[in-house]
């Protein structure tokens, strides 16, 4: 398992928008991802999921990725993240 700390700086945090990229971004590895905030954890790959955990902007979440990509994973969802606006 991989992890890593990330802050999120997108003015409106993960809300739908940037919810449903980080889906799709997700899906696409066969490792399970997760996001944790709060003291809360939700499948990346669940629109609800993380919506459930209602990020804000300027939070500081966790990325966790299991699997046979996680590294990749865990990369590339973090690269999405930080990039959003």
């Amino acid at each position: 398992m991989i992890t890593r700390d990330i802050i999120v700086k997108s003015s409106t945090g993960l809300h739908a928008r940037p919810a449903t990229l980080l889906v799709k971004k997700a899906s696409a590895f066969k490792s399970d991802v997760y996001i944790e905030f709060n003291g809360k954890k939700a499948n990346v790959k669940s629109l609800i999921g993380v919506l459930s955990l209602a990020v804000t902007s300027g939070a500081n979440i966790t990325v966790s990725a299991s699997g046979d990509d996680e590294t990749l994973a865990v990369e590339e969802v973090c690269k999405l993240i930080e990039t959003m606006e």
